[in-house]
Order: structure tokens, then sequence, then C-alpha cells
């Protein structure tokens, strides 16, 4: 398939292009093309990460050597003589200037100047020096995204403690899987959030989450509305308002090692109790700048909004667009309550500059032909930012038609793994249907063959073949780095493999088709799941579907479920309709042997659809971890099918 020329950048006084003049001007390399620029990133890492530093303006002691053991990608290290601190290199800014928007879904908005954020930030990381709280403790949270969250984020970073973090919408299970395993000294929770006009409370499950927790000392708990309030409760507890009346000294700021821990971010868990992927503050911070700056184009007073969670690391990617001196916006709440297009008024009123969200936010728009163009202008927004699985070229075109046609449309993939992008966007290169623009400065990105082989306009293995400072430092209670190795570095040898079924086109984008463990085989085939649900997904009454891999008769073939509009049945004339779609559009090979209809698809509590779970179901594989799962009682239809029909 040709992918289509969507769009051109008109104005190419980027910072990227600033950056490219920096590097002639101090004889670091001369520009030629995006292709060799970088090469030159990959073949000069040193001057590379050196020169990322000094263009970003990192606050630090900045020492050599630049890299360490940079040919063995598991003891590879950066900047290891070198110190930094966090939380002052978000907090530059001292004014008046609103550092953080916050909207609710129940329409409830408020701001936080950059002084009130640096005071709030003091205050907290004050009260938590004075409660005991010492370099690399563990502070933790259950909480929505609120402006709250990013100041028990920051006050945790700036007195060198260690943050990690469940969404407000985490079961007692899943909360306990991921923080009984990094014992946390202080718990922080939220008495309630609300999602699609629904109130709910959340201090019901903290019992059970302390009676299992043996190590969190305190729980600090925050009024969701902001207003002072007893809570009865039969646990002991400090209210969040109470630590801000006292008058607490202003903490300077302490300078840790660039790799010293920042945060613990959690793997999905479909396999067993999640894992728990420690990252560097120094790692996270240049990388996100660099990522920011160049490749989104970020400048000083933009507005960022990402529609997230901070149970997802893309709340982590938003919170450091505060170090590129940018204001941050955040949202709580349905993105379709009290309507479906009230992130666009959003966009449109706050005079957002960068908004990213969920390819499936984006594909949901489109299936329900909500038009943005006719409603809003969006004179300031210049980006337009797309993760958590491919962006289609259906959701491509779209947005040029629909939501604005002079946008940077940015499809970027990364993960919690690396708490950044390995693939992304590039201000100054054309943006075609389907495609991601271009490998990450410093991302040493190849597709490969089972062989280890390079390929291009061939699909393959997405990797990385040289370390990369947003590696994780370590998972947490990894002896001998056994985990890291098997989750990386089991399939090549001292190569980061990603997992992704990826290819390069001639454009030198990429094309993700899925996760390579839920790449499906059809008679030697393989088949990335990110292309059939493409067509499938597009079919009229066909809200969304998860295929997987069945072992049969000394083969595999594939098995299809389907979520459909409501009212509408899978007769065995639509099922015709379907495969023969498939057929017309793809190949007889991606033809599944059997369609079942299904009432949900079961997603990961970061909503990525795991189609892990049902390809274990289809293969009487047992399920590990039910509490990684948004949804799990839908798993029971599968079970019925499974029996019953296969």
């Amino acid at each position: 398939m040709t992918n289509d020329f969507l769009w051109s950048p008109k104005n190419l006084k980027t910072n990227l292009k600033d950056y490219i003049n920096y590097l002639e001007k101090n004889n670091l390399h001369k520009y030629e093309s995006f292709t060799k620029l970088h090469k030159w990133s990959i073949d000069k890492k040193e001057l590379f990460w050196k020169s990322i530093w000094n263009y970003t303006e990192i606050i630090g002691d900045y020492k050599n050597p630049i890299i360490k053991n940079k040919n063995n990608f598991i003891k590879s290290s950066f900047f290891i003589n070198s110190k930094i601190n966090f939380t002052e290199n978000l907090l530059k800014k001292d004014n008046d200037e609103d550092a953080i928007i916050f909207y609710s879904e129940q329409q409830k908005s408020r701001k936080i100047s950059w002084n009130e954020l640096g005071k709030q930030v003091n205050n907290l990381s004050s009260f938590f020096k004075t409660f005991g709280i010492k370099k690399n403790d563990r502070i933790v949270g259950v909480l929505p995204n609120i402006p709250e969250t990013v100041i028990s984020f920051l006050a945790t970073a700036k007195i060198g403690a260690i943050w990690s973090s469940c969404s407000a919408d985490f079961g007692t299970t899943a909360i306990i899987d991921r923080f009984q395993q990094i014992k946390p000294k202080i718990l922080i929770v939220c008495d309630y959030y609300y999602y699609n006009n629904k109130k709910i409370e959340t201090l019901s499950k903290i019992n059970e989450v302390l009676n299992k927790i043996k190590s969190i000392k305190e729980v600090i708990i925050i009024p969701y509305d902001v207003s002072y309030k007893k809570y009865k409760i039969d646990f002991k507890y400090i209210n969040w308002l109470s630590i801000f009346k006292a008058k607490n000294k202003i903490l300077k700021y302490s300078k840790f090692n660039f790799n010293h821990p920042l945060y613990i971010l959690f793997s999905s868990g479909t396999t067993g109790k999640p894992k728990c992927i420690v990252h560097s503050a120094g790692g996270a911070l240049i990388q996100h700048k660099k990522e920011h700056i160049l490749h989104c184009n970020i400048k000083n007073n933009d507005k960022v909004f990402y529609f997230t969670t901070c149970g997802w690391m893309m709340w982590n990617w938003l919170i450091s667009c505060l170090a590129s001196n940018a204001t941050i916006l955040l949202y709580d709440g349905s993105p379709f309550f009290p309507n479906n297009k009230y992130l666009f008024e959003i966009i449109n009123k706050e005079k957002i500059t960068f908004f990213g969200t969920g390819a499936k936010y984006l594909d949901t728009i489109r299936q329900n032909n909500i038009n943005i163009i006719n409603k809003f202008s969006l004179p300031n927004l210049k980006t337009i930012c797309s993760t958590g699985s491919p962006l289609i070229h259906e959701s491509f075109n779209y947005v040029y038609k629909k939501i604005k046609k002079n946008v940077h449309l940015t499809s970027i993939s990364g993960g919690t793994d690396l708490v950044s992008c390995l693939v992304l966007g590039n201000p100054n290169l054309p943006v075609f249907s389907g495609e991601i623009q271009c490998k990450g400065l410093g991302m040493d990105v190849a597709i490969l063959d089972q062989k280890g082989r390079k390929l291009k306009n061939k699909k393959g293995e997405l990797v990385c073949l040289s370390t990369f400072p947003s590696k994780p430092i370590y998972f947490w209670n990894d002896k001998n780095n056994k985990k890291i190795k098997k989750a990386y570095f089991s399939k090549y040898k001292n190569i980061w493999h990603h997992g992704d079924y990826a290819e390069i086109t001639k454009n030198n984008g990429f094309i993700i088709y899925g996760r390579s463990d839920a790449t499906l085989n059809a008679s030697g085939v393989r088949i990335g799941t990110a292309e059939l649900y493409r067509v499938v997904e597009n079919i009229k009454d066909i809200n969304e579907c998860i295929a997987a891999e069945q072992k049969f008769n000394n083969d595999t073939r594939i098995i299809m479920f389907i979520k459909l509009s409501n009212n509408k049945t899978l007769d065995n004339k639509f099922e015709i309709y379907i495969k023969n779609e498939i057929k017309r559009l793809l190949s007889p090979k991606h033809i599944p042997s059997k369609i079942f209809q299904v009432d949900d698809i079961p997603r990961t509590k970061s909503n990525k659809i795991a189609e892990i779970t049902v390809k274990n179901i289809l293969n009487n594989n047992k399920i590990t971890n039910l509490s990684s799962l948004q949804n799990p009682e839908c798993l029971k239809i599968y079970r019925q099918i499974k029996k019953i029909s296969l």
C-alpha cells in the first residue's frame, strides 16, 4: 500500500533547525539531511549527548565521562560523575504565569502559577524531610490526574526519594501487586474522582492495602475538591491541606548522581506480577528534553495537553514538559463527558499548542464522524501527537479532514521500558499516512529478521542496537539483572529487542504492526495484528476487535473476536462479508478461521488490548494475573467460546 503524503512544514523556524545551526556553529556537525544527522548522533554518541545537555540547558554539575561501558548494553551508563536535581530542572521559572492548568470532566478548572507550584513543592518536600524520608525511600500515590499528583512527584524527586503511582481506578490487588514489591513509606491517595459523570469513592480500598503493605507508615489524603473535611475511616491519616498550613523552611536543591533513581514504572503484569522498572532522573530528563524540544518543537510558554492517567508513562513524559518552560494541562475524567467534543473545547479555549492522546481516542471520534474543524478553529494548535497503539491510515486522514488541516500529526512509539520513544515525529519532515516519521536522535533503531540481519521495506523485529540514557537503570529486586536480560536481551545478543513487529518504509518512516508476541502466524506467514484490526474496525457496525493465534492440527490458525454496535448481531452473512473484506484488502492468509461476537474486549490497566491473555485462553495456558486487566469479568465469554465452539 502506498502511504499518501498528508502534510509538509510551512515554517522551518523550529527548535530542530536552531539545534542544527548550533551544531554547525560549534563545528560539531555539518547538516546535509536528517538521515545523516541521525547517523552522526549514533556514530558520535558522546558528542551528541553532550550537545543535548548543553543545547537544552540542563542545570547540573557536568563532568566526564559521558558514557561508560558503551559497548555493553546492560552495563553501560551515562554521565556517571555528573549531578543534577530533577525538580530544579523542571521549576526554573518563578513567576505568576501558569505552570499547570487543570480541568475535570465536571467542567471545573483551576490554575497554578510557577511561583505557587514552587512553593507547594517546597512545603511538601519539607514535610517529607520532617517525617524522616531519606534519599531512595519510596513514596507512592493512588491518584487521579490532578495538580496535587504533580506536586507529590516533584516534592519526592526534590529530596532524592523515589516516586511511583497507580491510577485511582486501580483495584486493591493491582495496587498491592505493584507497591508491595517496592516497600513504600508514604501512601498518598485522593478521596474520590469522577469518570463518565460518576463520583467514585476510593478510600474504602485503602485498609486492605495497608494490611498487605506493612512498610507504609503514613497516609496522606487529598480532597478532590480542595476543601478541608474529616473522614470517617478506621486508619490514621494526614489531610493534604494541613501540610500547607504550616510554615516550612525553604529547602535548597541538593544535587544527586545523574543515574539516581527517579521513579518506578510497572510492566503490564499480564504474565505474572508487574515488573518494577526503575528509571534514572538524568536519563528521563535528557531524553525527554531531546524529544520535547527537537522532535516535538515544544517552546518556551507553549501549552501542552496530553490526555493520560498517572498510571501510564505518558503522564511522566507530560510532566517533564515543565523542563522546557511549557505550561502543562491536566485533564481528569472521561474524554467523552460532558460531550464528545469537550477536549477540543478545552484545547480551543486554553490556546493549547500541543495535544497528545492515545490512538484509540482518535479512532473512536473518527468512527463517530465527529467534525471538529467546523466547530473549533484551534488557531494555536501546532501539533497533534498519538501513541499507545498504531495510528491507522483512516485516522491520519481524519485528523487533516475533520480536526485541522495545517497541523503536525506525529505518531510516536516507545514504551514504559524506556519512558520515552524509539521512533517519533520531526517538525521539519513531511507526514505520510500510516507512518511514524523518523528514528529518535541518539536512538540506534533498526528492523532485524530472525537471524539478526537488517531489513528495509520488510517486516521484522524493532530493536535498538546500542545504548541510550533512558534505559532502565535496573529492575527492582532483580538480582544479576536476570529479568532485564530476559525482557530485552534474550532474542539478540547485546541488542535491545523491543518486542514490536515493524517495518522501515521507503520514506525512512516506520509502521508498527503490533506486538511481536501477539503476531499471528498463518501457515508460516507472520501477520501483525494492527494491519488486521485496521481493516476490520473500519467495517460499519464493528466497534473493536481482537485476534489471537491458536494451535490447531499441528499448525496454527487465527481466531477473531468482534464487538459490534448496539443491537447488531454477527450472522453468517455478516461473517462472510468480513472475511471477504479481509481477503480483498489484505490477503487470503489474513482471514480468521473463526469469528465470534463478544460484548467487550479485554484491556490492560494502561488501556491496551490484552492479546496475550486471549491467546492464553485459546491455547489452554494459565492466566497468571487477572488484576492487570481493567475488565477481567469479560473473559468469561472467551472461556465459554473456547470450551463450546473451539
